[in-house]
Parts: C-alpha cells; sequence; structure tokens
C-alpha cells in the first residue's frame, strides 16, 4: 500500500473508532439526570446531598429549568440523553402528558412531596408594611384591569393607587418568567381569583372564557412586575437591597432568608408550616417530582435515590427543616411512598 492510501486507511480507522467510542458513550450514564422547577430544586440537591455521601452511587446532575421546561425536556423521549426525573411546582398538564406518551415516555411515574406556599416577601428593612388580598394583586399586577366599567391598560403605579390604605410606594413586585410552574401558579392561584372580584370580569368568564382567560391571566409589561430567571435566590438577593419592592418565591426561600425577608400576609393569613400545611394560606400548593421508570434498569441508584427522596420528605424527615411543608392532613404519606418506592404509574391528568 503505497503511504497516501495508508494514511488515508489510518485516517478512516481513527474516525471509526471516535465513532464507536461516541456511541459507546452515548449508551452509558453513570449518575442520575434531574432537571425542573426552581422551586424543588433546593429539596432535590439536599437529597442528591445525603444520596452522594452514602458512597455507592455518584451525586445526580440537577438543573433548574423551570417546570415547564422540565417537563418538555423530560416528554422529548426516553434513553440516556434524556432526563431520569423532573420536578414541578405544579401538577403535569394533559397536553405534557400525552407529550411524553406520543414520543414513548411511559410508564411515569408522579410523586407529591410536600406542600410548599407560594409567598410575597419584602426586605425587613422596608419601611413598607404589605398586607394584601388576591384582589389587591390582580388590581396591581393585571396587563388590563376595569376602571369605571371599562377594560383598561393597567393605569395604576403605586400601591395606594391600588387601595388607599396601603402604602405610597410605587408598584414592584419581581417575580418568575413564563417558563416557571410558580408563574403558573401565581397566575392560578392569585390574578385568577382576584380577577373574579370584579363583576364585570365574572360576567365576561360566564359569555367569553377564552377572552376572560387572557384578561385575567396577563401580567402587566410596563416595569411594575419584574420578570426575573428561574434562580429565586437571585430574587431573594435583588428584594434584599431594594426596600420598596416585593419578591414572588416558594415559602422555602422565605423561611431559608427569614433574617432578612418577611412573607406579607394574603387575605390576612400569613405563610407558615402550620397555614400551609391545612391550605389555610391561599397561596398553597402541591409540589412533585415525576419518575422515567424506563430508565430504572439503566441509570445507576434510580430507585435508590427514590427512596432517599421518600425518607426526606417525611414528615419527621430533613427535608422539612429546609422549609418543605411535609403533608400532615390531606395526604396518606404511606400509599405516597409506596407508590413512590413501586414506581406506581400515574392516572392521565384531567386537564
Amino acid at each position: 500500500m503505497d503511504p497516501i492510501a495508508r494514511n488515508l486507511a489510518s485516517a478512516l480507522i481513527a474516525i471509526g473508532a471516535a465513532v464507536l467510542a461516541g456511541a459507546a458513550a452515548a449508551e452509558t450514564r453513570d449518575r442520575l439526570h434531574i432537571v425542573g422547577s426552581s422551586t424543588v430544586y433546593p429539596y432535590t440537591n439536599a437529597v442528591a446531598d445525603r444520596f452522594a455521601q452514602a458512597g455507592r452511587f455518584l451525586r445526580p446532575d440537577i438543573e433548574s429549568t423551570g417546570t415547564g421546561g422540565g417537563f418538555e425536556r423530560f416528554c422529548v423521549g426516553s434513553g440516556l440523553n434524556t432526563p431520569d426525573i423532573t420536578g414541578a411546582s405544579r401538577p403535569m398538564r394533559l397536553e405534557e402528558w400525552e407529550a411524553c406518551r406520543a414520543n414513548g415516555v411511559w410508564p411515569i411515574t408522579e410523586v407529591p412531596i410536600g406542600y410548599d406556599g407560594l409567598t410575597l416577601a419584602v426586605s425587613k428593612s422596608s419601611p413598607d408594611t404589605f398586607s394584601l388580598t388576591l384582589k389587591d394583586l390582580y388590581t396591581a399586577l393585571a396587563a388590563q384591569v376595569p376602571v369605571d366599567g371599562a377594560l383598561v391598560d393597567n393605569p395604576h403605579k403605586a400601591w395606594s393607587d391600588v387601595r388607599p390604605d396601603l402604602p405610597d410606594a410605587p408598584i414592584s413586585v419581581i417575580g418568575p418568567p413564563a417558563t416557571s410552574g410558580t408563574r403558573d401558579s401565581f397566575v392560578e392561584l392569585a390574578l385568577h381569583v382576584g380577577c373574579r372580584h370584579y363583576g364585570a370580569l365574572v360576567r365576561l368568564e360566564a359569555s367569553d372564557p377564552a377572552a376572560w382567560q387572557a384578561v385575567c391571566s396577563t401580567i402587566r409589561t410596563d416595569g411594575a412586575y419584574i420578570e426575573a430567571g428561574e434562580d429565586d435566590e437571585a430574587i431573594v438577593a435583588d428584594i434584599e437591597k431594594a426596600p420598596h419592592t416585593l419578591g414572588i418565591m416558594g415559602y422555602g426561600y422565605l423561611f431559608e432568608h427569614e433574617a432578612t425577608l418577611k412573607g406579607v400576609p394574603i387575605e390576612g393569613v400569613t405563610p407558615d408550616f402550620g397555614t400551609i400545611s391545612t391550605l389555610d394560606y391561599p397561596l398553597a400548593r402541591p409540589l412533585f417530582i415525576y419518575l422515567k421508570n424506563q430508565h430504572a434498569s439503566a441509570i445507576p441508584g434510580m430507585s435508590e435515590f427514590v427512596r432517599e427522596y421518600v425518607s426526606g420528605m417525611d414528615p419527621s424527615g430533613y427535608l422539612f427543616a429546609l422549609g418543605l411543608v411535609p403533608y400532615f392532613e390531606f395526604v396518606d404519606f404511606e400509599q405516597v411512598a409506596g407508590d413512590a418506592i413501586d414506581g406506581r404509574p400515574m392516572r392521565p391528568p384531567t386537564h
């Protein structure tokens, strides 16, 4: 073989070996890959730390992608280039479940891990004293509101414009982006309920549900609502140095930063372990992880990680100390734990 042919053959062999090595690498993974909600993220991180400390398995790779982004990546398909678990601060929607099924992602186990309170917080250094209603939140933050019988672009600049006995301070709220389950929960639990305090909008819901959905779900974009990323710690840092600004975050972040932040009562109820666990706090919500059961036998330690998560979310477990509110009255914990460990397939969402 002449030198040119020999060099060409060697190059082709090297390229082929690289391709085969890459294919082999794509078929193996030595640790779990977890995506999803920024609210669930700190709890999953704590579980991952405990899981890795045992020494049997490597610490999972965990990304805070937001609930919507997590479902999108989780449902794109099965295989070792896709996530094994996603965290969510709202239940999986029917269209997400259908996307998973269409892409061969099945069975899936839904694991409710505990409750969270969607909280509004302000710096303890703030001179402002807030106690808000759900109507206040809609009136302050919706893109359009009724004024003198007409639906107009939100004209309110200060909280005292919303209600005279609120602080005469600019409306300034830092909150999550549209991909976040926290944003979805805020729209559903706060804006939609607050919207129904206006008779004209109640009538609109009855006559034109699609128009009502648009009006009562759209947050203003004129600067009063400041859209943050998926990092709730960044929201905490921003409001700690901005005394007139409120932040929207999961209760775990307020709990962790209680030395510098104070929670805002909603409908006269202050967020704490008791009011969230009994669902007396109006913005209480369940949190979830979703398991791709096809990966249980392919990824080292998946079933052991689920068992570690279950031990952490037990009402006497260590996640309680991080701000996760365990189930007390409304959920059979033993049933939840058993379904998680056994990988019981979830039922289709209802909407």
